[in-house]
């Protein structure tokens, strides 16, 4: 069916931009809260443009409202999919879910307390008398937001190992072989995932590679197990 022909379809995702709406008005009112925990690294910040702290603001509040709403998209989802797996499947995908959802956390709390502080200390740390940082409001909450989403992407890593395993496209043995490689693959993604900096660089490949060794162990969880012979 088209998508104007799949009411359920159609259904579920207005009641997501609805779920969204809602979280994004409340977000709107904890925005600030929520500014003054994005910016904490930094001493003071300015904005550019008469309406670039406004716009800041309704971004942070629109992404708070998704982040707020998130439980209720992924229901709203699992409602759309449910009918169509059978219970095996449907058991799989909901412990994907949670386990997904919680290395997302993760990866957010690690690029919080661990990657952005860091990281942000090294790149002012060019300040000297002559050259002062001006630090953008837009430019700096940009920056930090692409620092947590791509940690808590990066941080799913093992349960994307983990179906592949399931479906047969990569072996334990296979990554335990190609392990070297493995290692020059995850700091040329920390490359691309990271701001040009040597420091931000490593911070994002040493998690890498310890998610890439559990994504290994979970390979070897995701393996078949043979059937005894009659």
């Amino acid at each position: 069916m088209s998508f104007w022909d799949h009411e359920e379809l159609r259904k579920r995702i207005f009641h997501s931009l609805i779920g969204v709406g809602i979280g994004a008005t409340a977000g709107f009112f904890i925005s600030n809260r929520v500014l003054g925990l994005l910016t904490r690294n930094v001493p003071r910040l300015v904005f550019l443009g008469p309406s670039e702290a406004f716009v800041v603001q309704l971004k942070v509040a629109l992404v708070t409202g998704v982040m707020l709403a998130a439980p209720f998209i992924i229901y709203q989802f699992w409602r759309f999919v449910r009918p169509a797996l059978a219970p095996r499947e449907a058991r799989s995908i909901t412990l994907a879910v949670l386990v997904g959802t919680l290395f997302f956390a993760g990866g957010v709390a690690f690029a919080y307390f661990v990657v952005v502080p860091t990281a942000m200390k090294f790149l002012l740390s060019f300040e000297t008398p002559k050259l002062q940082a001006m630090l953008s409001i837009s430019q700096y909450v940009e920056t930090v937001a692409a620092f947590i989403l791509a940690c808590g992407i990066v941080f799913q890593l093992p349960v994307v190992m983990f179906f592949l395993s399931k479906l047969g496209i990569v072996t334990p043995k296979l990554l335990m072989k190609n392990q070297r490689i493995a290692i020059v693959l995850v700091f040329v993604a920390a490359a691309i995932l990271s701001p040009p900096d040597v420091v931000s660089q490593i911070m994002m490949a040493v998690p890498l590679f310890v998610l890439f060794e559990l994504g290994v162990l979970a390979s070897f969880l995701a393996k078949p197990r043979r059937k005894p012979a009659d």
